[in-house]
């Protein structure tokens, strides 16, 4: 069964739409942006074509313009939904100016669709007579319904940029955090602090790191200090050098990033973790 189909059953009303949308996903802790385009709109998500694959589940910013709004509409949702390049996605945490705005873009669609129904050409002489009045109402309510969306627009446009200064303000104090280490893993909690030595026993997979051909040149060598957050599942979720020769840091981050560990456990419940390692470039390598 396609995505598109699966949609169709929702209770919410669907809204046909083509425009351009930004997802934004965390993978290996760095944001990744991903550009697409929206099939599908409603209060409850979006029906979506991107240019990379997505799993059910993934949890994901979204960012798009509904035509006619001024503002974007910025919001968390969660991946339902996965077929090809399609996906739907469900909105979390909608605001209700969110959801006011989406009702708004959708009352002026049906809105236009009415005004642009042909006239039928088999009128009786009683209502050609009648034509001019008929067309001045029509006018007039054009035009009080010009007036007042413009209204409704100037409230968006305020509400919108609350709405965004919200959403920057969120995204900055999250991004200031994680030079500083405290990053929150996937249970959302701090993570603890480890010995590299005990880690290191539940190492899996480890990625030797590439030696840079300017260092190797240059004869240089030397121990890279990694600063590493591992997930409960036992992906690696952050990684920041501290110390060593700065040449060499690049490759040691790259390499550390694939390690691979078995859960640290606590009590019975595997929790995220923070340690320190020692990427060594011995002379040769």
């Amino acid at each position: 069964m396609s995505t598109e189909s699966r949609l169709s059953r929702y209770r919410v009303p669907r809204y046909a739409i083509s425009v351009p949308v930004n997802i934004t996903v965390l993978r290996s802790g760095i944001p990744d942006s991903i550009p697409g385009r929206l099939v599908n709109i409603g209060e409850g998500g979006v029906a979506v074509i991107l240019a990379a694959e997505l799993r059910p589940g993934d949890s994901a910013g979204i960012e798009f313009r509904l035509p006619d709004v001024a503002v974007p509409l910025r919001a968390k949702a969660v991946v339902r939904h996965q077929s090809d390049l399609r996906c739907g996605l469900e909105f979390l945490a909608l605001s209700s100016e969110q959801r006011t705005m989406i009702q708004y873009w959708a009352d002026r669609l049906q809105i236009q669709a009415q005004l642009q129904i042909p006239v039928s050409s088999s009128c009786s002489p009683m209502s050609a007579s009648r034509g001019a009045p008929a067309g001045r109402g029509l006018r007039g309510r054009h035009r009080l319904l010009q007036t007042g969306s413009c209204l409704v627009l100037l409230v968006f446009l305020c509400i919108g940029g609350v709405e965004w200064w919200r959403w920057h303000h969120a995204w900055h104090e999250l991004e200031s955090r994680i030079p500083n280490g405290a990053w929150a893993g996937v249970s959302g909690h701090a993570p603890a602090q480890v010995a590299a030595d005990t880690m290191e026993r539940l190492l899996t997979h480890k990625v030797d790191p590439v030696y840079p051909d300017a260092a190797r040149k240059a004869k240089l060598e030397g121990v890279v200090l990694i600063d590493a957050v591992i997930a409960s599942n036992g992906t690696v979720l952050h990684v920041q050098p501290l110390s060593g020769p700065e040449m060499l840091e690049p490759a040691a981050v790259d390499a550390v990033k694939w390690w691979r560990f078995l859960p640290y456990d606590l009590n019975g419940e595997p929790i995220d973790v923070e340690t320190t390692f020692a990427v060594g470039f011995p002379p040769g390598a």
